[in-house]
C-alpha cells in the first residue's frame, strides 16, 4: 500500500515522501480501513516541525483520523462488519491506503455523509465533546469564550455551547472568519489582530466568563484566566502560540507565558483550570473515547451538529494542504482524499 511518510521535519514541502509500505494487520480488537479519506490537525503541523513531543520518531506515519470501509476485523470484534462505512480515531498511521484501528474509537457512518465531515468527528469533535461535555460541564445560558473559534475544534465548541443555548464569544483573525462565526450562531466575534479580546470582553461582560476554551496557549491563556468569573473554568488543548517562529525556543517562550497558579488562589476565588489530551483519554480511557465519537456521530446524522468541511485535497498535494492549515486560514475541517 501507497503511505504519506514524514522522512524530515521542517517545511511541507521537503518533508514528505509518497511511499510503499506494508499492510497492517488488525490485532484481534481491531479492524482494517480501507482509507477513503484522512483528516489533518494543528498536532500533525507540529509533528512536522518536530514540536509535538507524542509523535513516532522519522521515518513515521502521521494521521489521527480516517473515513473508509472496513476490510478486515479481527476475531474478537463482533459490532462492526467488513464493508462498514466508518469514521475511525487513529494512533497516527492516518495517511496511508490502510489503517488499523481499535474496534472502540470506530463508528458507522452514513454512506452520504461527506468525507470532510466524517473526518471532523473523530479527533476534532471527540476533543470538543468531552472538553465541553465531561471537563467543563457546560451549562445552559452559559457565557463561553472560544478562542480561535472558526477552527476545527473551535467550530464543534461553538455548535455545542449554541446547541445549550449559551452566550458564545469567539476569537478569528480576518473578516471572513468572523462572517463564518455569525453564520455559527456566535453572539460577539472578536477579531484578535485588531481587538484586545480581554479589553472587549471585561467591557461586554464585567463580571467575568464562565468556561473559556483556550487552544492558543501562552499570553491567550494568561489573559483569559483572569476573565474568568467566580465558579469558571478555563480548559486549554493547544498550545498554537508555540508555532510563532516553530522552534524549540519559541515552545519555551510560549510555556512561560501560560504563567503560574496556585491552587489555594483557585480555591479562593472558585475557578478551575483544566487540559484536554485526547490521546491520552483514546489510550487510557478508550471507553470514555467510545462515548464521544458515538455521541457526535449521532448528533451529527440528527442535524443538532453540523460540522463544516473545508477544503478537500488530494494525496499528492499533502504539502499543499499541510501549508494551508499551517497559514491559519482554513475553516472547519481539512481533509485529504486518496
Amino acid at each position: 500500500m501507497k503511505a504519506i511518510t514524514l522522512v524530515k521535519h521542517g517545511k511541507a514541502e521537503h518533508a514528505f515522501e509518497l511511499r510503499e509500505t506494508a499492510m497492517p494487520v488488525p490485532s484481534e480488537s481491531q479492524v482494517l480501513i480501507r482509507v477513503e479519506a484522512f483528516g489533518l490537525n494543528f498536532a500533525d503541523v507540529m509533528a512536522r516541525h518536530g514540536l509535538y513531543q507524542e509523535a513516532p520518531p522519522l521515518p513515521s506515519v502521521l494521521g489521527y483520523e480516517v473515513v473508509g470501509y472496513i476490510e478486515q476485523t479481527g476475531s474478537k470484534v463482533t459490532e462492526l462488519k467488513k464493508g462498514q462505512r466508518v469514521t475511525a480515531f487513529t494512533r497516527f498511521g492516518g495517511y496511508a491506503q490502510y489503517a488499523a484501528a481499535e474496534a472502540i474509537a470506530v463508528t458507522p457512518i452514513p454512506e452520504m455523509m461527506d468525507a470532510g465531515i466524517a473526518a471532523a468527528l473523530a479527533t476534532q469533535y471527540c476533543t470538543a465533546f468531552y472538553a465541553s461535555e465531561i471537563m467543563a460541564n457546560v451549562q445552559p445560558g452559559e457565557h463561553v469564550l472560544v478562542q480561535a473559534a472558526a477552527g476545527g475544534v473551535g467550530t464543534a465548541l461553538v455548535q455545542l455551547a449554541k446547541r445549550k443555548k449559551c452566550i458564545v464569544y469567539g476569537t478569528a483573525s480576518s473578516p471572513e472568519k468572523l462572517e463564518y462565526l455569525r453564520s455559527q450562531g456566535v453572539d460577539y466575534p472578536i477579531n484578535y489582530l485588531q481587538q484586545d479580546f480581554y479589553s472587549e470582553i471585561k467591557k461586554l461582560r464585567p463580571s467575568g466568563i464562565d468556561v473559556i476554551f483556550d487552544s492558543v496557549g501562552g499570553t491567550s491563556f494568561r489573559k483569559g484566566r483572569k476573565l474568568l468569573d467566580h465558579g469558571g473554568r478555563i480548559l486549554s488543548y493547544g498550545a498554537a502560540e508555540s508555532m510563532t517562529g516553530a522552534s524549540k525556543f519559541s515552545l519555551i517562550k510560549t510555556a512561560i507565558r501560560f504563567g503560574w497558579v496556585h491552587p489555594i488562589t483557585l480555591m479562593m476565588q472558585t475557578k478551575a483550570v483544566m487540559g484536554v489530551n485526547m490521546l491520552r483519554i483514546a489510550e487510557s480511557k478508550p471507553a470514555v473515547l467510545q462515548h464521544c465519537l458515538k455521541s457526535v456521530a449521532a448528533l451529527t446524522i440528527t442535524g443538532e451538529l453540523h460540522p463544516h468541511s473545508g477544503r478537500i485535497f488530494s494525496a499528492e498535494n499533502i504539502a499543499e494542504a499541510h501549508a494551508f492549515l499551517e497559514s491559519r486560514k482554513s475553516i472547519g475541517k481539512i481533509a485529504v482524499k486518496w
